[in-house]
């Protein structure tokens, strides 16, 4: 570990213990990053020499910014924070914004500032926000002016000594800096913390990820460059916030990395992103499986032919809906599978190896097994717990979970998984979602996806409930598509389907009809709170 820059060392003094961290893997000779590195330079530096100083970076509704623009204006924020707002490198900056330029902007300015980012969704309400607050015990706060009541509401009600400025000050004060100024960035450490990432809370309370400079360049070196593949000409575009790592990487870092440009959506709703899509020619879309559903019945209405890539994450996608977009489009998702404890994506599969269904091989740079209980690597066919290992691993903020999550240098995920004889990773479950009945393990997927063969059914989620009888049965919890309505009748033909798709023992002997399911703010089934309200 090179010396730190950071002058704050909380979050270096509030890692895991040595013993608890994972093994890392830098076998690609990408990933040999120099000891002292900025990630916000290198981005800005990647960008500027693929794409050119005036090459387009970022493009709101009504304005755009070259690179060069976002590497000036992120410098004049950083002096800000610098000299008016007394960050020192190491301090823990609340970024709490919707995805905008302004949102990216930010987030360059404290990397160079050598803070940590602490990025937020903006639906988090006073309580939710001030237990960041107090967890990652951040000194400043960023803030998009119409969210600057619900922090200034969670910084009175933390023990914390909150700074606030809004996105308006901020642009104020920056514009007020002498012309032709230069912000020297901080000479941060490889491996000096850049991001605290709070988890998005699927099974109930969040944990905080800590990321460091040279995580954020190895997602783009792994998963950014070896799948996603983008290049200048590209214009992305997609739903994932910005505050979790997927929508970093892929609305901020991979698109830096390669030079290319990001373009938001006026607002929220996938008619917007739809609109948006054909108004800038948008050419790679990220979004979930969801996303991608509510995306198909609007291709009449908008013309989404620019598309060329398209990346699902966040949950299993579901061969289905794969098929149905390929169909649609002409584009095959790419599927992968990544956590906030890994910062992004590590299997995955791209052009003639998508094989729908099946998530993919681990991305270039990280390795992927098959374990039992005791640790111990399972052969091809048999079910297991998925551990991985490369360059980015889990390190929770001061969390007795790591524990768990870290294992003999491997990271294990949660997730339940097969391997196939050609190297295939298939997804079975989360290993909380696994169902016991009668003996018998079901996954909660394979349900869905069943399900979600019928015409009838636009969303799915199952679960196991008690039963005296069989130990646990299958509950499925289904929103109908337009025109169907939810009857006895529906409900024994959607069993009867699903008997017919998979092996009959695993059909849902319990099925509600219902007009909408619990979800994060990314999107992710909350599958806790159909337990709890089962």
């Amino acid at each position: 570990m090179g010396t730190s820059a950071h002058l704050d060392r909380f979050v270096l003094d509030h890692l895991p213990a040595a013993d608890q961290q994972p093994d890392l893997v830098f076998d690609l000779p990408e990933l040999a990053y120099p000891d002292r590195l900025n990630a916000a330079v290198e981005l800005l530096r990647r960008a500027t020499a693929a794409a050119g100083p005036d090459g387009r970076a970022l493009i709101d509704f009504d304005h755009a910014f070259s690179w060069s623009r976002v590497d000036a204006i992120s410098g004049r924020m950083a002096r800000v924070l610098v000299e008016q707002m007394g960050l020192v490198p190491g301090n823990r900056v609340l970024l709490h914004g919707p995805n905008s330029a302004w949102t990216v902007l930010a987030w360059f300015a404290i990397l160079k500032a050598g803070g940590v980012v602490v990025a937020t969704m903006p639906m988090l309400r006073a309580a939710e926000l001030a237990t960041v607050i107090d967890k990652g015990r951040i000194s400043h706060a960023l803030v998009y002016q119409t969210f600057a009541d619900v922090v200034a509401e969670a910084g009175a009600a933390s023990p914390s000594q909150l700074q606030i400025m809004d996105s308006a000050a901020l642009q104020t004060a920056a514009q007020a800096l002498p012309a032709g100024f230069r912000f020297e960035p901080v000479e941060t450490s490889a491996d000096d913390p850049a991001l605290i990432a709070f988890t998005s809370g699927t099974t109930g309370k969040p944990k905080g990820c800590v990321h460091f400079h040279r995580d954020i360049l190895a997602m783009a070196d792994t998963f950014g460059r070896h799948i996603v593949g983008l290049t200048r000409d590209d214009v992305v575009i997609g739903t994932p916030p910005i505050a979790f790592t997927f929508g970093l990487g892929g609305l901020v870092v991979f698109p830096a990395a390669a030079g290319a440009a990001t373009a938001f959506a006026p607002r929220p709703g996938f008619d917007a992103l739809a609109e948006t899509v054909e108004r800038c020619r948008a050419t790679a879309l990220l979004t979930a499986p969801t996303g991608y559903r509510a995306l198909m019945k609007l291709t009449d209405a908008h013309d989404l032919s620019s598309l060329r890539t398209c990346v699902s994450a966040g949950e299993a996608l579901p061969a289905a809906t794969s098929d149905a977009w390929h169909e649609a489009t002409g584009v095959r998702i790419i599927d992968g599978i990544g956590s906030t404890e890994m910062i992004h994506i590590f299997i995955s599969a791209s052009g003639d190896d998508i094989r729908p269904g099946a998530t993919g091989k681990a991305v270039p740079g990280y390795e992927a097994r098959i374990v039992d209980a005791d640790g111990q690597t399972l052969p091809a066919g048999e079910t297991g717990r998925l551990a991985v290992r490369g360059p980015t691993g889990c390190r929770y903020l001061d969390d007795e979970r790591q524990a768990v999550y870290v294992q003999n240098g491997w990271n294990l995920t949660g997730d339940v998984y097969r391997l196939d004889e050609d190297g295939y990773f298939w997804f079975v479950a989360r290993s909380d979602d696994m169902i016991v009945s009668s003996g018998y393990n079901i996954g909660a997927p394979e349900v869905e996806n069943a399900l979600l063969c019928h015409p009838a059914v636009a969303e799915a989620a199952v679960i196991g409930v008690p039963d005296a009888e069989r130990g646990q049965i299958v509950k499925a919890f289904v929103v109908l598509g337009e025109g169907h309505k939810g009857s006895e009748e529906l409900r024994s033909v959607l069993q009867d389907h699903v008997k017919r798709v998979i092996a009959p023992y695993k059909y849902p002997r319990a099925l509600d009809f219902v007009e909408a399911l619990p979800k994060t703010q990314t999107g992710k089934l909350q599958r806790f709170r159909l337990k709890a309200d089962a």
